[in-house]
Formats: C-alpha cells, structure tokens, sequence
C-alpha cells in the first residue's frame, strides 16, 4: 500500500527550505493568473456558469496536489472534458453532471487501487490525437456564435457539434461586426502576446484590455453578466439527487470521464518528468484525481485533470513541489470572494478567442499531420475515424470504435507475422542434417485465437514418424492455441507419429502444463534444443 499511494508531498517536505517556498510561492501566483480566465472559459464552453470553472480549479487543484504522485502537476477544468460535459448539463442538468462526477472519481480511485496507472500506455497514441483533435473542433465550431455575435432563431436547439454547425451557417447573417471587431482584437493579442512577454499571459492581457473597449466605448457585444448571475460566493457542500435509473444512464459518460481524466493527467506527469527530471506515481495520481473530482462534485464544479500546459508554466517558473499547486487554488479562492463580480463586464468574444486559442493548441496538428503522412495505413484509418466519430458524434463512440479497430488490426498485424517454417534436409544456412522420416516446424510469433488455426498447417511428410516443433520464437500461447495443440496431439498419437517440444519459452511452458498437454505428452517430448530432439527422435525412429 505504501509504494500504491503515497503522495509526493510527503518526499518533498523533507529538506524543504525557504528559498524553494518563494520559488513555489510565485509559481503558484502565476499559475494562478494563468488559470482564471481558463477556467471561466472552460465553465463557460461546458454549458455551466463561469464560477464553476474557478471552483474545480479551487477544489480539485488543491486536493490533487495535496494528494497526487507527481510533484509539479497543476489540475483543474481543462478543453477534452468541454463537449461531453455540454452534453450531460444539456440533458440531466447540473445534477446529472454532479452525479457523473462523483461516479468517475470513484471509477478512478479504483483504477489507481487496482494498479492501473500502468495499463494507459496501452491506448495507441493515434486514438489519443484523433480524440484530441477532435475535441479542439468541437470547441471551435461551438464557439462560432459568441465570436461572430450570432443571434439564433427562438427555439433553436444547438447542444451537438453538428446542430452546432448547422444553426451557425443558418444565423450567419446575423452576424455582429462589433462582436468580430472585439474577439478579433483579442484573438490578435492572444497570437502576438507570448512574443512580447513570457511572464504575463496573453488571456490576461486580452481580458483586460476586451472588457476595457467594450465598457469605454459602449460597445454592443454580450458580456458574461448578460449571460450569467456571476456568484462570488464560496462553494457549498451539496450531495445530489440520483435513481438507479439515472445512475446506468450516466454510467458510460462517467466512465468516458475517468479514462480522460486519467490519460490526460499521467501525460501532463511524463511531460512534467521530463522537465524536472522526476518520476512520478501513477496510481497515486489516478487515487488523487478520484479524490479530487468527489471533492469537486460535491461542491459544485465539474471534471478535473491535469492540465498539461498550466503544469508547464509551473515548471518555468520555478515550481518544484505540490507546494505550488495548492498555492495556485489558495490564489484562486481569493480571487472568487474579492473579484469574481468583475468578471460579468468579460466580453462573450473575448471568452471565445481565449477558447480558439486553447483548441488550436490542443489540437497539435502537427503531430495529427505528421502521423497522416508517416504511419501505417491502419494506424491512419484508427485516426481519422477517431478524429470524425469525435467530431460528428461523441467521445464515448469514438474512443470505443477507435479501440476496437485498433485491437482488430493490431490482432491481424500479429497473425500476418506469425509464421510456419518447414525445415528441408538442405535448409540453406543450417548445418542440421535431418533424419529421414523426421519433421521440424519452427514456429514464429505469438499463438493465440486469430493465429491458432496455423496448428493445422503442422504436418510431415506422408512416411513422418517424428513430428517436432520449435518453439523458440512463440512469446505466447493462449486457450484456442492450445485446444488446436491438443489436437494436434491426438492426431499425432492417432497416425503413431512422436510429437516433440523444443525451446518452449516460459509462458507457452507454463501454460501447457496448467492445461495438461505435457502430461499428455509426456514429459520427455519436451527437450531444450533441436540438437536434443533430433537425438531423441533417433531413438524413437530405432
């Protein structure tokens, strides 16, 4: 249990100094300032109102890094949970999501319990960029209205990125110039920014200087407060109404958000190790996002994860322990009670811009592009129908069918590189003279159900008396393998042919033992090296 979840704090306090409390101090400060008007906007893209998105960076932050493997990880609302979170406020309601919360907490508290921090590297990275892309134009495409000051039609229902689309291309007409001029002006400090200054963030800067235009000049543009009752108030405990019914409803949604949650905050780790030059604990990261989205959930926020690039910021500025994470929410609590009223003059273009700005960067397509021009056609194909099922349908369809294709043509890669061989009497490059009436197969590659049908195809010569089969390149057997062994036992043992083992590996060996074939075979027929089998095929041929 200890190496199962102990929380980096705990190493990290040792020796800690008051030189690296300041350096964690205006890391934090800074992370913080970073993470303000993100989490506004997030709250804002995921259908729920802005303060939502400070209190899951307040209470997931300061629980995840009280609490999580890494040492630098920042956590909080991020762009991947945006659609899905849409979805389930649009059809159960700030309930529904509440309870889908709470339930993915307790999927991911399990999944670090059952140690399976180390099973995320298993999803190919094309799923991961096909889903992530797809997101960033889901976040795009639902951001249109805001930045162009469309105006729907009454009644217009627009909760899909597809219905999204299409009632953007029906209002296009409506479009407000001003809204374009003040979310163009944001968007072109949000680009220009990052080469002006590394220390202050561009959001900031746009934030500021978008509400100043709009309220000096009396711009006709929506601002937050014409949207939403701005809360300044600290989050309260609340526990949700749930039926079984409803549970089974959100079980899928919920499940969806703890694979996320998880990918997403053990690839912010890698990344963060790579900086600092740690390793962090994966199953204690995945039992602090549990903890931290049930915290979340209770008060009122939404998912959480670790959020690769305010994790970044944190190590430039010179964060090295949770120290600065939970500084980053203290930050943030304060922000809420003292300024969080502000926040109502933000233009709705301002917000838009800043989420144009966050898709871009998570859509990494240059890496999507890259992996289109290099990678298998399979590969390609696992990609874009992830990237697409993401986009016209949702995460949940598209991660699923992203797996499956990738497991069926990982399964028919392994079966075309499975292989028989035949040894001859004059094999080429092999100094092994075959006895007359002895067979040898070499066997090569995995044996399992898609490949175990390659047992038929073992067979001698008509006058064969010895059958052997190295298999010294057959990393794994499996149940169906093994029933088509079992058969070829019985078949040998039926024609009077000796069925010989050489090289068995330790898995196949094993696995033969628990289901009874060497027994069946006898112990002797299984030999270290084709040198002992030919020899005991002579013995049996005498």
């Amino acid at each position: 249990m200890k190496n199962l979840f102990r929380p980096k704090l705990i190493d990290t306090l040792k020796g800690y100094s008051a030189k690296q409390l300041v350096s964690d101090f205006v890391a934090g400060l800074i992370v913080a300032i970073i993470a303000l008007p993100l989490s506004i906007a997030l709250a804002i893209a995921s259908g729920v109102s802005p303060e939502k998105g400070i209190y899951t960076a307040i209470i997931a932050g300061f629980a995840i890094s009280l609490l999580g493997g890494s040492r630098v990880n920042i956590s909080g609302p991020t762009a991947a949970f945006a659609t899905i979170v849409a979805g389930i406020v649009a059809a159960h309601g700030m309930e529904g999501l509440i309870l889908a919360t709470l339930m993915a907490g307790v999927i991911l508290i399990l999944m670090g319990l059952l140690k399976f921090g180390s099973l995320i590297k298993y999803i190919p990275c094309t799923i991961t960029t096909g889903f992530t892309a797809g997101i960033a134009v889901t976040i795009a495409i639902g951001q249109l209205k805001d930045f162009l000051g469309l105006t729907y039609p009454e009644g217009t229902h627009a909760v899909e990125t597809m219905e999204k689309a299409e009632a953007v291309a029906k209002s296009i007409h409506t479009a407000n110039l001003w809204a374009l001029l003040v979310g163009g002006v944001a968007l072109a400090i949000l680009i220009v920014w990052p080469y002006i200054s590394k220390k202050i963030p561009g959001s900031l800067i746009a934030v500021l200087v978008g509400s100043g235009m709009v309220f000096l000049f009396d711009i006709p543009v929506n601002t937050i407060g014409d949207l939403y009752a701005i809360d300044g108030a600290l989050p309260s405990f609340a526990l949700p109404s749930f039926s079984p019914e409803l549970l089974i409803k959100l079980l899928p949604n919920a499940v969806t958000i703890a694979v996320l949650a998880g990918i997403e905050s053990l690839l912010s780790c890698v990344v963060s190790d790579g900086m600092i030059g740690d390793k962090h604990n994966s199953n204690t990261e995945l039992i602090a996002q549990g903890v931290g989205n049930i915290c979340s959930g209770l008060f009122g926020g939404i998912p959480a994860t670790g959020a690769i690039a305010r994790t970044a910021a944190n190590v430039k500025n010179g964060g090295r322990t949770p120290v600065a994470g939970m500084v980053h929410a203290a930050v943030l609590l304060l922000v809420l009670v003292a300024l969080m009223p502000l926040a109502s003059y933000i233009p709705m273009p301002v917000i838009a811009a800043i989420l144009f700005m966050v898709a871009y960067n998570m859509s990494e397509w240059r890496g999507f592009v890259k992996l289109c021009k290099t990678a298998p056609l399979t590969d390609i194909l696992v990609l874009i129908v992830t990237f697409v099922l993401t986009v016209v349908f949702d995460l949940v369809v598209a991660i699923a069918v992203g797996m499956i294709l990738a497991v069926v043509f990982f399964m028919k890669h392994m079966t075309d590189h499975t292989r028989l061989r035949v040894w001859t009497h004059d094999v080429e490059g092999r100094k092994k003279e075959l006895p007359r009436r002895v067979s040898v197969i070499e066997l090569d590659g995995p044996m399992f159900f898609a490949s175990a049908d390659k047992f038929g195809d073992m067979h001698g010569e008509n006058d064969t008396k010895v059958l052997i089969l190295r298999m010294h390149d057959v990393p794994y057997l499996d149940a169906t393998a093994m029933k088509n062994l079992f058969a070829l036992q019985k078949l040998c043992k039926d024609k009077e042919v000796a069925l010989l083992l050489c090289h068995v590996e330790e898995q196949p060996l094993a696995a033969m033992k628990r289901a009874g074939l060497v027994k069946a075979l006898g112990e002797e027929c299984l030999v270290q090296t084709i040198d002992d089998a030919l020899a005991l095929a002579n013995t049996y041929l005498e």
